[in-house]
């Protein structure tokens, strides 16, 4: 327990913080629930808004030190190619990275 004013502050600092990070990765969370979503429906122009939309509220988490820039540039890279590999493996019949063709 916290005995000084300064260390009873900083108890009330921090627990206002906590609850603004947990609600901004909730909120992250469901945009890549989304995005992920309209990946498997195959809906690319949805897939393609939600992606932006995601890395619009990453890079914003990002800038307030919610998580770390390079874990934002990091998901961001990976939401990209998975992305263009569905959208790859669909218009090339089905035969994308790791499947045998003979």
């Amino acid at each position: 327990m916290a005995h000084s004013i300064s260390a009873k502050k900083r108890v009330r600092q921090n627990l206002k913080a906590r609850a603004r990070n947990r609600f901004r990765k909730e909120q992250l969370k469901d945009n890549v629930k989304e995005f992920n979503a309209a990946v498997t429906g195959g809906d690319w122009k949805k897939a393609e808004e939600a992606l932006n939309k995601t890395v619009q509220r990453m890079d914003r988490i990002s800038t307030k030190g919610t998580i770390h820039r390079n874990t934002a540039s990091r998901k961001r890279s990976r939401m990209a190619k998975h992305l263009n590999a569905a959208r790859k493996t669909t218009t090339a019949g089905g035969a994308g990275k790791g499947t045998k063709t003979a």
